[in-house]
């Protein structure tokens, strides 16, 4: 069963860059599409960048230009690079995974993901 972690949250000053990390256990990453969602406290959860078991890209127009999804296939771990970060872009970060196979299929809702990691918190304050 593919278990995930994501790692590289923290405090930030508005302007500033993270990258978060998914790392993969248990499965081959590659074989699944994956998604980073983020949620505020009060808020719903958001879907804010994904990727196809083919690495085909979906960013939305929300945060596009600032956030940029990739893969590393030999480390078995998905990237969320985060740029010029904002106070609105506080909240915990999660990534999740759906298998694919060797499909390009990949989906920005949060209910078709089937794994998901336990989420790390970004903070962007002065």
């Amino acid at each position: 069963q593919l278990r995930l972690a994501e790692s590289g949250g923290g405090l930030v000053q508005p302007g500033g860059s993270l990258r978060l990390s998914c790392a993969a256990s248990r499965a081959t990453l590659a074989n699944y599409a994956v998604g980073w969602f983020r949620q505020a406290p009060g808020t719903e959860r958001e879907g804010v960048s994904f990727i196809s078991a083919r690495d085909s890209v979906y960013v939305p127009a929300s945060v596009k230009g600032r956030f940029t999804i990739s893969r590393d296939t030999a480390k078995n771990t998905v990237y969320l690079q985060m740029n010029n970060l904002k106070s609105e872009d506080t909240a915990v970060y999660y990534c999740a995974a759906k298998y694919a196979g060797l499909s390009n299929y990949v989906t920005s809702t949060a209910d078709d993901y089937d794994y998901w990691g336990q989420g790390t918190q970004v903070t962007v304050s002065s």
